[in-house]
């Protein structure tokens, strides 16, 4: 993926997430290392509101998302369903290496967590699921935020890239994209495909005509 830059609107609520993770609810952690991929490393760490703060290294301001609640809802009783993580998930089958996966559930003094390389439990899977698609949800925006910010040319390609998620639903916080989107669309000095599909996609978002996806 390309180089992300951290937009400044995220960062502003890094003291509230502080608050949040000081009050002591529960907690997902989710991670994934997997070198010479890009990124090599991503945390996710979700709380029951839907807040997700994403991080690139462990020790580094983190990147805010907010999850519908149909979504935190979903991720949280994935969850439940993995017994909150105090079981194995790793198949023990011989495969490839597909990066290290670090699965924690923290509530106060009780934490569970499990490494695994792959998975055959449904329930993993799903949330393996999540966590790659809130990845790719996040690098999907800091890809079309670099874009309409140092390459106007490739904004009609972040758009697409932005587009197809939307259509095979793997978007998740839809609403995040929105002032980018409209943004993208109002201005001129991106192509007018790019303008009119960040339109397109804008409506879709709120409900306008379908997209392929809503077909």
């Amino acid at each position: 993926m390309s180089i992300r830059v951290r937009p400044i609107l995220w960062i502003i609520g890094i003291l509230a997430a502080a608050a949040l993770a000081a009050a002591g609810e529960p907690r997902l952690v989710l991670s994934k290392r997997f070198p010479r991929s890009v990124p090599e490393f991503a945390e996710l760490r979700i709380t029951p509101d839907g807040q997700v703060e994403y991080r690139e290294k462990p020790d580094e301001d983190p990147l805010l998302l907010h999850l519908t609640t149909a979504e935190a809802q979903s991720v949280f009783e994935t969850a439940k369903h993995c017994d909150n993580f105090s079981r194995p998930l790793e198949s023990g089958l011989k495969v490839a290496f597909m990066g290290d996966k670090l699965f924690r559930w923290e509530d106060g003094d009780e934490h569970h967590e499990v490494h695994f390389n792959f998975t055959q439990d449904l329930n993993g899977q799903a949330m393996l699921d999540w966590y790659e698609r809130i990845v790719e949800s996040i690098g999907l925006r800091l890809d079309l935020e670099r874009a309409a910010r140092y390459d106007p040319l490739g904004v009609n390609q972040a758009v697409l890239q932005l587009e197809a998620a939307y259509d095979n639903k793997r978007l998740v916080a839809k609403e995040q994209y929105l002032p980018m989107l409209d943004r993208v669309a109002k201005n001129e000095r991106y192509m007018r495909m790019a303008r009119e599909r960040a339109a397109r996609l804008a409506d879709a978002i709120r409900g306008g005509p379908a997209t392929k996806a809503d077909q």
